[in-house]
């Protein structure tokens, strides 16, 4: 059985994955640092508490879950909303630490077995803020863009060695994690949630948000063999952003 690992795999997209992995047929791992979460997956899955930006936990799960078929380095946190000139350091430190630090310890660590066996697929989460810059997020923007200069680099050191490398850009996604971006930038903006929304809608040739379910099949695919030619590649999965700024 192919076996793939998620970090942040207990909700949000990272839930959305591991569940189209299971379909898929694969034994599943995800990592977690929501201990409510974890103990909502079910019970055939291999789930463990792990801070994706704390290495010491990262290696001592890579090492338990041995040789993977697909690692998916999906955690990330949202960051802070303001203008550049008002981030305070230790906020932008927080958000860089997860979104870029935790996508680099997820390859360290699990890069070691994959090259080993001379087979595997590594999924980075990005976004599209990490192709186009986003307004009022700039340590968010920063970290994703720096997510796919990791993802081509990963792909070519790791290309000899059969392994494969790419990240997944999600633009606007239905869920928890966008509520609260749409509450933040709706309260910084002087607007309301719904003009938020619907700004982010207006600015996609497709007029709308992207499903989790969206991503995860997009993560499916690019782990699979349907995909043995693809790499180094950054693939949006977001109705085509035109307007990056919801300001419409």
């Amino acid at each position: 059985m192919s076996r793939v690992l998620i970090t942040a795999g207990a909700s949000g997209i990272g839930r959305a994955m591991a569940d189209a992995f299971d379909a898929a047929g694969f034994g599943v791992w995800v990592t977690d640092v929501d201990a409510d979460a974890l103990a909502g997956v079910p019970a055939h899955w291999s789930a463990r508490a792990c801070d994706a930006a704390d290495e010491a936990a990262v290696a001592a799960v890579m090492a338990e879950a041995g040789t993977l078929d697909v690692l998916c380095a999906n955690a990330g946190v949202a960051g802070p909303t303001a203008q550049v000139e008002d981030v305070a350091l230790e906020d932008w430190r927080a958000c860089v630490s997860v979104n870029l630090e935790g996508a680099f310890l997820a390859a360290k660590h699990g890069l070691p077995a994959m090259k080993a066996a001379g087979r595997g697929a590594v999924v980075f989460t990005s976004s599209t803020a990490g192709i186009y810059g986003y307004p009022n997020r700039a340590p968010y923007a920063a970290a994703k863009w720096a997510v796919i200069g990791l993802m081509k680099t990963v792909a070519m050191e790791a290309g000899p060695f059969g392994v494969r490398a790419n990240a997944i850009c999600p633009g606007a996604v239905e869920g928890a994690r966008m509520e609260g971006v749409l509450a933040r930038e709706a309260a910084a903006k002087g607007m309301t949630r719904d003009q938020v929304y619907d700004g982010y809608a207006a600015g996609t040739s497709l007029r709308s948000f992207v499903e989790a379910s969206d991503v995860a099949d997009m993560a499916v695919f690019l782990g699979s063999d349907a995909a043995r030619r693809v790499s180094g590649q950054v693939i949006a999965v977001d109705g085509h952003t035109e307007n990056p700024d919801p300001k419409v």
